[in-house]
Parts: structure tokens; sequence; C-alpha cells
């Protein structure tokens, strides 16, 4: 069975700020994110100094797309396809006003 894949969002509530990943396991991936943020070692270090400062009620975790297995059975790489998605959403997103976090502070 084909695990769900497609790019997600952390949003945070407090000020226009937000994350997204793509991933070709969306579940496994955002639980990993969420238990890094948890455990204070995600990478992304302003995201993760914002969840500290302001607390994980104040962030959501929504799924912005999923992205479809291709009909050849073959085919296993899809990271084209997911930096495609990711660049497609920086735009709409920086359209609407966010700002990603920085990896790096």
């Amino acid at each position: 069975m084909k695990k769900p894949m497609g790019i997600f969002i952390i949003r945070c509530r407090v000020n226009s700020k937000c994350h997204i990943q793509t991933t070709q396991d969306l579940k496994g991936v955002m639980n990993g994110a969420l238990v890094r943020l948890q455990g204070g070692f995600h990478p992304y270090k302003e995201l993760q100094k914002e969840w500290n400062e302001y607390g994980g009620d104040n962030f959501t975790m929504e799924i912005l797309e999923h992205l479809e297995y291709d009909k050849d059975e073959s085919k296993t790489d899809y990271s084209e396809e997911l930096d495609l998605l990711r660049m497609i959403w920086e735009e709409k997103l920086a359209k609407q006003g966010l700002v990603l976090y920085k990896k790096h502070i």
C-alpha cells in the first residue's frame, strides 16, 4: 500500500510565519515534525524558537495538497514533482502574506 504524499504546512497563529514541507510519507513526516518540535530539536531553528516561545497551541498543522502517484507502477522517485509542488505553494503563500521560517537564525 502506497503512503499518501504531498505537502503540509505548520502555521503560527501569532504571526504570519509558516513552514512547509513536501514528502512521500505525509503521515510519518508530519508526526516526526511534531515530535521534533515537542522535543525541542526541529531543524528549523526559528520555527523551534517560536514554538517554544508561543507554545504548541498557537500552531496549526495541515495538509495543503496531496500528490497522486503516477499510473506507471515502476516510478518511485517523485522528487521533481514534489519540488515543483513546493515552489507553487511558496508562491501561493507569499501572495497571502505568509513568510516561510528560515532554517537557521
